[in-house]
């Protein structure tokens, strides 16, 4: 199922630039907050939920989580649809 595994990957790159628009926004706020929010993901998901000011702030939350959990599900879907496990 290439068709699952090419879409997962694309939610997941989806994932990963709203992951890196966040943290950038983190370092932008406060240093220690970015380097906080690069190691450690929970404060990273606790400062965009309570800190980040956006006019689309919890669209782009649900695009950040929906992509990574959907795009997940589909990549690990297409390796155990073709037999890798």
């Amino acid at each position: 199922m290439i068709v699952f595994a090419v879409l997962g990957g694309l939610l997941i790159l989806i994932n990963a630039a709203c992951g890196i628009v966040f943290l950038i926004a983190a370092f932008m706020d406060e240093v220690w907050k970015g380097v906080l929010a690069l190691f450690c993901g929970v404060y990273l998901l606790y400062w965009v939920a309570a800190e980040y000011e956006h006019e689309y702030k919890w669209y782009m939350i649900a695009v950040w989580l929906g992509s990574g959990v959907i795009g997940g599900a589909l990549f690990r879907f297409s390796g155990s649809a073709m037999g890798w496990e």
